[in-house]
């Protein structure tokens, strides 16, 4: 860590915008990363679930399920078991609508990461550009005196290359955690494409079953 510090100090005024958006950088990796891997379920376990209920006509505890896995898929399954007395396209049209709320969520500061490697990596540039011309622009003056002038130069080319270190290294940890959460995001957005199609299919297949079983629950 004091050797990071004292890096830190060589890179010059050009190191602290880099911190900021180093700092931002891996506030959103954490968030987005405690939503995601929370929000995650298990979409084989939780089909064949559901498949089970429909089939046997017990909606009721097909939606307790989903309230149970707070997850975006299971939430968008909800609002469509929740209006299985409905025509089939307003049971599609409550599982859109339940998307459209969900699905925003999970691509949430997400493409902010790619902007905070260009900024990251941009800064860093203009750190080494500013701590070159200050370095040349020092050595070529008379008032320098020449026993001086090669640590002078030093010292510029230092702060520029650490400037540069310290851009890229920020730009690399916002590009892999951009990778890996928009991975993330595309798994679960194509778990809830599929999870979404089948349950709307298995309650249109299975109408019948589902309305007796939603008719004794009125009843009772």
């Amino acid at each position: 860590m004091h050797a990071a510090y004292e890096h830190f100090k060589e890179g010059g005024w050009g190191m602290w915008p880099i911190l900021f958006w180093s700092i931002l950088t891996i506030g959103i990796i954490v968030e987005r990363s405690i939503y995601l891997f929370g929000a995650s379920i298990n979409k084989d376990v939780f089909l064949a679930t559901m498949q089970k209920c429909i089939l046997a006509g017990d909606v009721a505890k097909a939606v307790k399920m989903c309230s149970a896995a707070n997850a975006p898929l299971a939430r968008i399954v909800q609002a469509g078991l929740v209006k299985v007395n409905r025509p089939d396209e307003e049971v599609q049209a409550a599982m859109d609508e339940a998307a459209l709320r969900e699905l925003p969520r999970l691509s949430k500061n997400t493409p902010y990461l790619g902007l905070l490697a260009n900024l990251a990596m941009l800064s860093g540039l203009l750190g080494t550009v500013t701590g070159l011309i200050m370095a040349f622009g020092s050595v070529s003056g008379e008032s320098i005196d020449p026993s001086q002038k090669a640590r002078v130069l030093a010292a510029g080319i230092s702060e520029a290359m650490n400037c540069t270190a310290f851009g890229l290294a920020v730009a690399i940890i916002a590009l892999i955690g951009f990778a890996i959460l928009n991975g993330k995001t595309q798994h679960l957005e194509d778990d809830i494409n599929e999870a979404s199609v089948m349950v709307l299919n298995l309650v249109v297949t299975n109408r019948q079953k589902v309305n007796v079983a939603a008719v004794g629950q009125a009843a009772a």
